[in-house]
């Protein structure tokens, strides 16, 4: 297959900050998903999918880990789910714990490094048809999510389980979330960490057993501090610092046995760029891995062509990659 064109950034969105926000804010996107169902869990609770069908039974299936806050609306994820539509393929994007708008019926989240309710999602969709090809893509927190999965498999990894494309991922949980409190990506942690305090909230309202201080997680006003209030303790870590050390990608990069593409941007706002050079490293001892990390694209951006008609590589990138299936 001919290599994919380069990234030219869009000149009228200059600097990281602007592409990151564009789609979010201008990008309107019909749904491609024809369906949401309702899948229970090992732990008893229900998770939300949203479920496009191929053109055949056997057609490959794209699926979808979203990022931090992210819903069954966001663009970047719809983008994809529609250019397996495109192909024919089926698709299902996983819609993590309470970002379909429902408090659990279990005390358990989603998080950066939980791979529970990942190892669930991929085994049922190859139960429904054994063999049939499964293409994986994780955005930002679902990145992490889904290389950390990747790695725990190891060698493991179901059969099924073709190619994966892991964008934007936050590979080093620590790094992003001290580089986050600089400059303007605060503006990033407010809004995200005002949304995580309330769902916490709710979330202590219907499990006050969990071990967590209410009042340390009202108060919390960075990443750091809400992990280390509210993710860390309810989710069986000792802290925002060993949670971010056991559950960062970067620690199982190594062990990942499926050709996996690595897509960011150096200029990408939630993660230091030299990061991304520890990656690379990784990525030069494990031929699984392809790293592909354009200077410009912000988070999740990518965002090229004219104000009057923008274009959204990211997408077309991606699809190209999983268009080389076996």
């Amino acid at each position: 297959m001919s290599p994919h064109p380069a990234f030219h950034p869009a000149w009228w969105l200059p600097g990281p900050h602007l592409p990151t926000v564009w789609g979010k804010l201008a990008r309107r996107l019909p749904p491609a998903h024809t369906r949401i169902e309702h899948w229970e869990m090992p732990d008893g609770a229900s998770v939300s999918v949203a479920r496009l069908d191929g053109q055949t039974p056997d057609a490959p299936v794209l699926t979808v880990f979203h990022g931090l806050e992210g819903t069954v609306r966001s663009n970047y994820a719809q983008g994809l789910m529609h250019q397996a539509r495109a192909r024919g393929w089926g698709a299902a994007l996983l819609i993590f714990r309470t970002c379909d708008g429902r408090i659990p019926e279990r005390p358990r989240l989603y998080h950066s490094g939980e791979t529970q309710d990942a190892d669930a999602f991929f085994r049922r969709l190859i139960a429904e048809r054994p063999g049939r090809p499964i293409v994986a893509t994780g955005i930002s927190l679902g990145a992490n999510v889904l290389c950390k999965w990747l790695g725990e498999q190891g060698a493991q990894v179901p059969a099924e389980i073709h190619r994966a494309a892991a964008i934007s991922t936050p590979f080093d949980l620590g790094a992003g979330s001290r580089h986050l409190e600089r400059g303007f990506s605060q503006v990033y942690v407010w809004h995200f960490v005002r949304t995580l305090r309330r769902k916490a909230a709710e979330t202590l309202a219907r499990h006050p057993s969990l071990p967590v201080d209410a009042a340390r997680v009202a108060a919390a006003r960075s990443f750091w501090a809400f992990d280390d209030a509210f993710t860390g303790p309810a989710h069986g870590f000792a802290g925002a610092d060993d949670y971010y050390a056991r559950s960062s990608s970067l620690g199982f990069l190594g062990a990942i046995r499926v050709p996996t593409l690595l897509f960011s941007a150096v200029d990408d706002p939630f993660l230091p760029a030299p990061v991304l050079d520890h990656v690379r490293a990784v990525a030069r001892e494990n031929p699984h891995l392809h790293p592909d990390f354009t200077p410009r694209g912000g988070h999740v951006g990518w965002v090229s062509g004219a104000p009057w008609r923008p274009e959204y590589y990211m997408e077309g990138r991606i699809a190209h990659w999983l268009d080389q299936l076996p």
